[in-house]
């Protein structure tokens, strides 16, 4: 019984740590998540974007709540920019620079996770002012990426 545990650990342990683009079977499928990941982060930050810009009263805790979740989903599209995902019979808005420069992209998406985090922790503070400085400077690093790694429609 115990060997079985220890086999059923160790299994899990491979399958946690398996190269994330193992987890798509086809660039079709990493190329959703990734575009369902930015769509739901996008819909939390828009939320908070009405607070800043004063298109609906400032709550502190819808937009603790909303940088939460920013936060959270900033960390997961990354996994979906692997090797063979730059195209697909899903239309991307990725440009082929983000796939020839790996590195710069990684900065990127660092810097956007810890700005992410400096926004929930703004929103945290229950301070408008403090709200609108975190996410100005989040919204600068989305629009580093975007002009830099993402064709306009």
């Amino acid at each position: 019984m115990k060997a079985l545990a220890c086999i059923a650990a160790a299994a899990a342990l491979v399958a946690f740590t398996a190269p994330a683009s193992a987890q798509f079977a086809k660039p079709e499928d990493a190329i959703k998540y990734r575009q369902s990941a930015f769509s739901v982060m996008g819909t939390h930050f828009g939320r908070i974007g009405a607070m800043v810009n004063g298109r609906v009263p400032f709550d502190a805790k819808v937009a603790s709540e909303n940088a939460d979740i920013v936060a959270e989903m900033a960390k997961l599209p990354w996994a979906a920019f692997g090797p063979g995902t730059d195209k697909g019979a899903i239309p991307t808005r990725a440009k082929a620079e983000l796939f020839a420069q790996p590195a710069k992209a990684k900065e990127y998406s660092d810097k956007l996770i810890a700005e992410s985090v400096k926004l929930s922790a703004a929103a945290k503070t229950g301070s408008a002012d403090a709200l609108k400085t975190a996410f100005g400077a989040t919204a600068a690093t989305c629009k580093a990426c975007h002009d830099d790694f993402q064709a306009k429609l």
